[in-house]
């Protein structure tokens, strides 16, 4: 017989234009079965990457995760993710499962084949049946958030990302987590969320966010949060919107105040920014995202206030890839071409964008009134 490390047990097919699932997983590693629920995007599609955001606490956290997740990816440019949450309350066996010795503040035996279940069972199955993006984020709360940072010790973290929601620290974790991310050479999101009432880790807490502030590392993005008017229990409910915030602000279209304080006072050329912004967004994610049209509009804006012919030429080639059956790209060129002088090419490529389709604030009748005055002008 074929021997296989685990395996796995499903009650039903899980369908992938479901939304939320929850199925029973067969752990080789637990010896036991665990309850775990799924979300997958609605257009989940096998063209697209999707980060994975795995929950533990899912009988308390894993709806928000999943709510804030829809909001923000629907509204505010975070990208569509995959979220799994493991299900810890009955029997209160979230204890047993993130359990460490007092001693030494490392995992205990259960602990131990919790933490392979997680990394080398449940992930790796998620990974095999969905298109899921590199990047990785833990959500955890109390005893679960310390749990995460396990992963941290790995030679290469597990996780991109860490939301721990009052973490009930292991002994010594306010030294060696500061220590460890000061010492990584992985980019990492840390995000510490806490309340203002005082419970047993708050000084625990309160060193480790020291000793994380002091740090002066290039891989680290690192965010606290502490919200005084929830007590231990509330907080659970705080800060998960702030989190997605922090960690996929750089998924946001273009504002108002990046476009007047991060392009109009920049030096380089403006297309540059764009260029930058979405290079960045691959190399920390390990996808590309699609151009927003108002990132696009964005950038064209630029150009005409500060007169930076040179960036309309690589933003047209762009538009003809990103958005080929619209006018944009060649009313770009065309535009690129009347700045430089070059009035025969400016007309006949007016004349391609007329016959394409009208995107945004650009229409036929544009096109027509520059073709009609480059006509006037040189008598073509």
């Amino acid at each position: 017989m074929k021997s296989i490390l685990f395996s796995f047990l499903f009650l039903a097919c899980f369908a992938l234009n479901a939304q939320v699932k929850k199925e029973i997983f067969e752990s080789f590693k637990l010896q036991e079965k665990r309850d775990v629920s799924y979300y997958i995007p609605e257009d989940y599609s096998e063209e697209k990457k999707y980060p994975l955001i795995l929950v533990l606490d899912a009988e308390y956290l894993f709806d928000q995760v999943v709510a804030n997740s829809k909001f923000y990816s629907k509204f505010h440019g975070m990208p569509e993710s995959i979220i799994v949450g493991v299900h810890q309350k009955e029997n209160d066996i979230r204890y047993d499962d993130c359990s460490f010795d007092e001693a030494n503040g490392l995992p205990t035996e259960k602990g131990k084949l919790f933490f392979e279940f997680i990394g080398q069972e449940l992930i790796p199955f998620v990974e095999s049946n969905y298109k899921t993006a590199p990047f990785k984020m833990f959500v955890g709360y109390d005893i679960t958030a310390n749990f995460g940072n396990f992963y941290l010790f790995k030679e290469t973290s597990l996780f991109n990302s860490y939301v721990s929601i009052s973490p009930m620290l292991a002994p010594e974790m306010e030294t060696r987590i500061p220590t460890r991310l000061g010492a990584m050479e992985q980019k990492i999101f840390y995000h510490l969320i806490v309340e203002g009432e005082k419970s047993k880790s708050t000084a625990q807490i309160t060193a480790m966010n020291s000793g994380i502030k002091a740090l002066e590392s290039e891989y680290l993005h690192y965010h606290f949060d502490k919200y005084e008017g929830a007590d231990h229990i509330s907080i659970a409910t705080y800060g998960i919107g702030k989190a997605f915030d922090d960690v996929f602000g750089m998924f946001k279209p273009i504002s108002r105040k990046e476009y007047k304080e991060k392009i109009l006072k920049s030096e380089e050329p403006v297309f540059k920014y764009l260029e930058e912004k979405y290079a960045t967004i691959e190399d920390f994610f390990g996808f590309k995202k699609t151009t927003d049209l108002n990132d696009i509009m964005a950038i064209y804006a630029g150009c005409r206030k500060k007169e930076d012919s040179d960036s309309l030429k690589p933003l047209s080639d762009l538009c003809k890839k990103e958005f080929p059956k619209t006018m944009l790209g060649f009313y770009f060129e065309a535009e690129y071409y009347e700045q430089i002088g070059e009035p025969k090419k400016a007309l006949r490529t007016f004349e391609k964008a007329f016959g394409m389709e009208e995107i945004d604030f650009l229409t036929k009748e544009m096109a027509l009134e520059k073709m009609d005055a480059l006509k006037a002008d040189f008598g073509y």
